[in-house]
């Protein structure tokens, strides 16, 4: 005790001070120089030798020129972290002598911080086996993390040029994808820890995790989650049944073990989507944590944010065809405040009709535009009505340019904007019609008939033709039942032009060639990942399955001169209970409609013949 307490010896323990070792070391004598390297790399080296050594090392940082990198090397490997608050006092004093002193050693500490933004690596040894794997369970790592972004901290505060140094390590030291999941949520959980301090780095930061987020959500199609999924709840009531016959449990012995099937329920099967949704969990988190300050929404801070996202959502998102879930963070932010919503709206209405974009970037600003519009519980029938009425009135000005051209025809490469915004427009109808129509049906069908839809149905563009056909079929039965257009003649005349041809392999089966020729997708189709989507569900429009009366009712056409109490009647038994918001659940429409490749043919329990 008395010699932990008393005060650090300015001597080293073999005679000579530190100054004296390095004087010798440039005039050729290495003997003390190799003895100090010894002694600093030792794994046993105690606390207070460490502060020993550091308070040496904080008065003599002018000696440690650029030809002294590797003693700095060795120093900066010193284990400092989990130790006593002298070690890691007298350390970040030694760390901010260092970068103001020789700022040649700038990128060296920053990376030694960095590497403790991820748990420390342990060696177990199995058979004879030495197995090198993250420390997961250190207790302590809270702490730990908290410790280096204080080293950061102090580094930036020495070294104004901090950040630009620091973006290119935090790129070059992002875990790989098959780390475990604890290792890639501390990884991102500290880079967004960064952007507190640093907020000059938050736009980079922001663009480098959600560039991994978006790599790890094309590598994991939707139906190879639901297919993970699916085979994982087929195992687990194989055990159960076989448990159930093998053992009686006593009944505090079973609530325990429901608990444990709660929390492992939690899991993702598929392994690569437990990443994703972890690290969209600690996105989401982020998200709201910088937007709400002590519970209200601080709007500045949600339009600062909003517009690095944007920033993102243009750069990586919105070129990258058919992701399921990472664009939901644009989702998310939108739902804090209707300004935001239209904000993104209008941002994505922008691209749409922009003659100077890509064709590719403008069609899917139109898929964007219908999917938000159809799936945002957030967006009032209002915003949704302006929103039709833009894009419905770009496209009649679109057909007045084309139909007396020369291009006057189906064609999907020259007008794929014009057929994404139909698909957009029809498949927000389909959602959104009965809100449309909520509260005067007379009122409602009037606006829906000024849309005039007949002409851009008729058009020889024939949009018909080229949209996804389980959205066309439930389009044609809505308009049809509030005779609105007729679009089974096309429909059926649509079908004739199309050839069959022959499934190899499949006994001649016949079927049909580009049923989506748009290669559209919809990007906010249902969100699948187990502790995520709590956070989305509250705000997204489900689709509720058609039952056979709701079939029936859409093959009844509305018939004109019906009365005001007849029109309550019908919007009572139409309109559900939901917030004035249409009730939607997972249908077999979503399969058909949810990517390209399940786009094929109608969706079983929503077509509707034709009459």
């Amino acid at each position: 005790d008395d010699f932990i307490s008393s005060p650090p010896r300015k001597t080293v323990r073999f005679g000579g001070t530190l100054t004296e070792i390095l004087l010798k070391y440039e005039k050729g004598d290495t003997t003390d120089f190799e003895l100090l390297k010894h002694q600093l790399s030792d794994p046993d080296i105690k606390d207070v030798q460490i502060i020993n050594w550091l308070h040496e090392f904080r008065a003599s940082v002018a000696y440690l020129t650029k030809e002294l990198e590797q003693l700095v090397s060795i120093l900066l490997k010193l284990p400092w972290l989990g130790r006593s608050r002298e070690v890691v006092e007298e350390y970040l004093g030694f760390l901010g002598n260092l970068v103001s002193a020789q700022t040649v050693h700038l990128r060296p500490c920053l990376r030694m911080i960095v590497s403790h933004f991820v748990p420390p690596r342990i060696t177990i040894r199995e058979d004879d086996v030495d197995i090198s794997d993250s420390d997961d369970d250190d207790e302590n790592l809270s702490v730990s993390f908290n410790t280096c972004h204080r080293a950061l901290q102090t580094v930036a505060r020495y070294v104004p040029s901090t950040p630009q140094f620091l973006m290119p390590i935090l790129v070059e030291n992002f875990p790989f994808v098959n780390k475990s999941e604890r290792t890639l949520e501390c990884y991102v959980h500290n880079l967004l820890q960064v952007t507190v301090y640093l907020p000059t780095l938050r736009l980079q930061i922001l663009e480098l995790i959600i560039e991994k987020l978006l790599k790890l959500d094309v590598s994991t199609p939707q139906q190879d989650i639901e297919d993970a999924e699916e085979t994982a709840n087929n195992c687990n009531s194989e055990e159960k049944s076989t448990e159930e016959g093998l053992f009686d449990m006593e009944e505090d012995e079973g609530k325990k073990g429901n608990k444990v099937v709660s929390s492992s329920s939690e899991r993702m099967a598929h392994p690569l989507a437990e990443r994703l949704d972890i690290l969209m969990t600690i996105l989401f988190s982020y998200i709201k944590d910088v937007c709400y300050v002590n519970g209200k929404l601080d709007i500045n801070n949600a339009k600062d944010l909003y517009r690095d996202l944007v920033s993102v959502f243009d750069k990586l998102i919105l070129p990258t065809h058919a992701s399921c879930h990472v664009q939901y963070f644009m989702f998310y932010i939108c739902s804090f405040k209707l300004g935001l919503a239209e904000a993104f709206l209008d941002h994505l209405w922008k691209k749409l009709h922009d003659p100077n974009s890509p064709s590719v970037i403008r069609q899917t600003a139109g898929t964007y535009i219908g999917s938000f519009l159809a799936r945002a519980k957030f967006i009032p029938v209002v915003t949704v009505k302006a929103c039709l009425d833009l894009l419905v009135n770009w496209l009649h000005k679109y057909i007045d340019n084309q139909d007396t051209g020369t291009n006057a025809y189906c064609d999907v490469a020259l007008h794929g904007p014009f057929y994404s915004t139909c698909q957009a427009v029809f498949y927000t109808l389909i959602f959104r019609h009965r809100q449309l129509l909520d509260g005067n049906l007379r009122k409602g069908l009037s606006y829906l008939q000024s849309l005039n839809f007949e002409r851009i149905v008729m058009c020889q563009l024939n949009p018909l033709k080229i949209c996804i056909p389980s959205v066309v079929n439930l389009f044609a039965a809505i308009t049809r039942k509030y005779q609105l257009v007729f679009c089974y003649t096309i429909i059926e005349r649509n079908n004739r032009q199309f050839i069959p041809v022959v499934r190899s392999g499949a006994g001649g089966d016949l079927v049909q060639t580009c049923t989506n020729p748009l290669d559209s997708f919809f990007p906010f189709d249902p969100y699948i990942l187990k502790r995520s989507k709590k956070t989305i569900d509250p705000f997204y429009q489900f689709w509720e399955e058609l039952s056979a009366e709701d079939l029936e009712n859409l093959k009844k056409p509305i018939t004109k001169g019906t009365s005001e109490d007849e029109d309550d009647d019908f919007l009572k038994g139409e309109t559900p209970q939901n917030d004035g918001v249409v009730g939607i659940a997972q249908n077999p429409f979503e399969s058909n409609t949810r990517s390209p490749v399940s786009s094929f043919g109608s969706p079983p329990g929503c077509y509707v013949p034709y009459p």
